[in-house]
């Protein structure tokens, strides 16, 4: 039925689902063009066959517009990154993103999910605020910017149970 609305609108439906070795290079360049230091395709190609890593990919018809990253040890989880392409942005796709990834995280037996995030990173604190992520830590001088400029990470919790 969705198929048909969209096919009627012209527009396709976003879709969360795991990604492949294919999309390793289109991860690569969302990733790159999201943060300052961007993970390559390699990393990405690595990442997708570990066993203990969950990669999901957002996609809009055959295009990969985002994905999500989690590690996974026991019942512990912890969210690397998470990124849409920029023009995709601001219309709650990562929010979307987010909530799926931590569905599949909470079926796959995970309790609880940590992350990091830059202190100043506004847009990605609110997000996780709202998806029930509290601020349990911070980390001094975690992140560093193309200047030289040392940033502070906050360390987020969000139990699943």
């Amino acid at each position: 039925m969705m198929a048909w609305f969209s096919a009627l609108w012209g527009r396709a439906m976003p879709v969360v689902e795991t990604a492949t070795a294919r999309d390793a290079a289109q991860l690569a360049a969302i990733h790159s063009a999201s943060f300052h230091r961007g993970w390559g395709e390699g990393e990405f190609e690595t990442m997708l066959a570990e066993r203990n890593t969950l990669v999901q990919r957002l996609r809009m018809g055959s295009k990969v517009i985002g994905f999500a990253v989690s590690r996974m040890a026991a019942d512990e989880a912890e969210l690397l990154s998470i990124a849409v392409a920029a023009r995709h942005r601001g219309r709650g796709l990562s929010r979307d993103l987010l909530l799926t990834h931590l569905g599949t995280l909470a079926g796959r037996g995970v309790r609880t999910v940590f992350l990091e995030v830059e202190e100043n990173n506004q847009p990605a604190r609110k997000l996780y605020a709202r998806m029930g992520f509290a601020v349990v830590g911070r980390r001094e001088r975690y992140y560093r910017e193309a200047g030289g400029q040392e940033l502070n990470a906050l360390v987020m919790r969000r139990d699943l149970s």
